[in-house]
């Protein structure tokens, strides 16, 4: 069995490989490197901009300012720890640009008045499939793969976040997520430790007021389990019956339902069942209504789909995704169905297609 110093040997052996394949321009080697993290970067730039379309655009900035500034690698530091700092580095400047620059929005009712919602309120928030959240998990026990265990994707946490300045954004995700030291932190951003040390504070208390109840710790990402798996059934099944009476039973009384797209709120069950009436009951003007399970975000969800009078196919309408508590619906948060492609499915269907 190899002594600790002779793996932190056998480490410091391959960074010092790594470091000098990479500044002398080896493209192969390079390329090989990056393309190992670029799932995990991916994940990484979702979480600090909230947007899949924008984190994937962000990947590839990192990869270039990567290359082109590739003699900065020094290999002291993994590097994978190389590419998430150019990477937060990256989405700070951004976000710092007039291109990018998202303002927090005022959630609406179904009247008009004003709500409140953490979620609803980030009019830029989008999904990110589950099958594509799978790649991003390094296989083994070493940090890294501990460090994506960690990581949380629900949407009530990444609308959360989306609140914090962007600085304070990236201190938490840097410290709370991906579990480097508040010095560590401090040198990819620039940072004093004390400062490093303040601005988590701040984030984590701001963080405290935007989550929902009972939802103020992080959580492991893991995917649905068989209790939701099988509620998400139901809401298939009743949907596509429109079944309302069972889709009652499915809903917690103080349920809500948030459309980030168009900050809008339906707070309470009745209230979003009032609006899923004219869609699926009596004589469903919006055509022929039908639903597909899928996940995202570590969550049930559902796409769901219509076929008009004298159309041939099933066109996307939007994407459900259900937060379940206590083996009731407590909110869906609804998107456009522009990340279904993602997601393996199409933004249109035939009806065989629509069974599954």
């Amino acid at each position: 069995m190899e002594s600790p110093e002779s793996t932190e040997h056998v480490r410091q052996a391959a960074g010092e490989r790594t470091a000098e394949a990479v500044r002398t321009g080896d493209e192969a080697a390079f390329a090989e490197l990056a393309e190992s993290c670029r799932h995990e970067l991916r994940v990484h730039c979702y979480r600090m901009l909230g947007s899949f379309t924008d984190a994937e655009d962000m990947v590839q900035e990192t990869l270039l300012r990567a290359w082109r500034h590739r003699e900065t690698f020094r290999g002291r530091a993994p590097f994978r720890a190389w590419l998430y700092r150019i990477a937060t580095n990256a989405c700070l400047d951004a976000l710092d640009g007039p291109a990018r620059r998202r303002e927090i929005t005022a959630a609406v009712d179904s009247t008009g008045g004003s709500a409140r919602s953490a979620t609803a309120e980030v009019t830029w928030l989008q999904p990110y499939p589950d099958r594509l959240l799978d790649l991003a998990g390094p296989a083994g026990g070493d940090p890294e793969a501990a460090a994506i265990a960690r990581e949380t994707v629900e949407l009530a946490f990444l609308a959360a976040i989306q609140h914090l300045p962007p600085r304070q954004r990236a201190v938490l995700i840097l410290r709370d997520v991906a579990g480097w030291s508040a010095p560590e932190t401090g040198e990819a951003l620039e940072m004093s430790t004390a400062s490093v040390k303040s601005a988590l504070q701040r984030a984590r208390a701001t963080l405290r007021e935007k989550l929902p109840e009972r939802r103020t710790q992080w959580r492991a990402a893991t995917a649905p389990g068989e209790s939701e798996r099988a509620l998400l059934r139901r809401y298939v099944t009743a949907s596509r019956r429109g079944d309302m009476r069972e889709l009652a039973a499915l809903l917690r009384e103080d349920a809500r339902q948030t459309m980030p797209p168009a900050h809008l709120v339906f707070d309470g069950r009745a209230a979003i069942l009032d609006m899923w009436r004219p869609v699926l009951e009596g004589d469903r003007t919006w055509g022929d209504w039908h639903c597909v399970p899928l996940a995202v975000n570590r969550q049930p969800a559902v796409a769901n789909y219509v076929r008009r009078p004298g159309e041939d196919v099933y066109t996307a309408v939007n994407i459900d995704v259900l937060c379940v508590e206590d083996g009731l619906i407590a909110e869906i948060t609804t998107f456009g169905p522009e990340a279904l492609p993602a997601a393996g499915l199409g933004l249109t269907a035939r009806p065989a297609e629509t069974t599954a």
